[in-house]
């Protein structure tokens, strides 16, 4: 049973190393894009704001963490534990941003309620194509490929091919035969007897010999 836990590491090196890069692209686009000016505001290099923390930065280290995971793992568990946890970044990409907006909807005694720093993004800069390509590239279609390769990897994951069949009986049968033989396979030593159907005592040969 132990053995069918186990999974080769090719498999997860695909969805891995892509989960990766799309998970440093995403902690770290807000703050190179300005660079090539495509950025949201506020749209200056490496700006620290707790938007950019929780809605890019952490989604950002879970998808490459669950990448890392699926890359090294060999155990089938572990490595379908890294598959949610880049899912899980993925989903935070494509909704978190969302909630800002749904927030400062809300209203408290009739009185509008405002955008926590944590759900607030910041504007798109540019014309309506970049603001598009900013959205996408930032946030929606981010988290949605990262889904998708994170979905891809838990399918392959759980499902246990012949292959993995065909491993886990070699290492049962490698275990076997390292297994110690028990005390009834080992050699049996036959007690001489004597003309009479007896086995002679150690002290009767004693005296005979002497």
């Amino acid at each position: 049973m132990t053995a069918m836990m186990r999974v080769p590491r090719t498999r997860g090196v695909g969805s891995g190393v892509l989960l990766i890069l799309l998970g440093v692209w995403g902690a770290l686009i807000p703050f190179i894009g300005p660079y090539f000016h495509f950025a949201y505001t506020p749209d200056t290099a490496w700006t620290w704001t707790w938007g950019r923390f929780f809605l890019e930065i952490v989604p950002g280290v879970a998808a490459a963490l669950g990448g890392l995971i699926l890359l090294v793992s060999a155990f089938r568990p572990v490595a379908m534990f890294g598959a949610v946890l880049a899912a899980a970044g993925g989903a935070w990409f494509a909704v978190g941003h969302l909630l800002g907006p749904v927030w400062s909807s809300s209203t408290t005694l009739g009185v509008p309620g405002s955008i926590p720093a944590a759900f607030s993004p910041g504007a798109p800069a540019g014309g309506p194509l970049h603001v598009v390509a900013e959205n996408l590239a930032f946030f929606t279609a981010l988290g949605v490929v990262i889904v998708f390769l994170a979905a891809v990897a838990l399918g392959r994951l759980a499902v246990v091919g012949t292959r993995d069949a065909r491993l886990a009986g070699d290492e049962a049968t490698l275990a076997e035969s390292r297994r110690p033989e028990s005390a009834d396979n080992l050699p049996h030593r036959d007690t001489p007897e004597t003309e009479g159907g007896e086995r002679p005592n150690v002290w009767r040969r004693l005296t005979t010999t002497r």
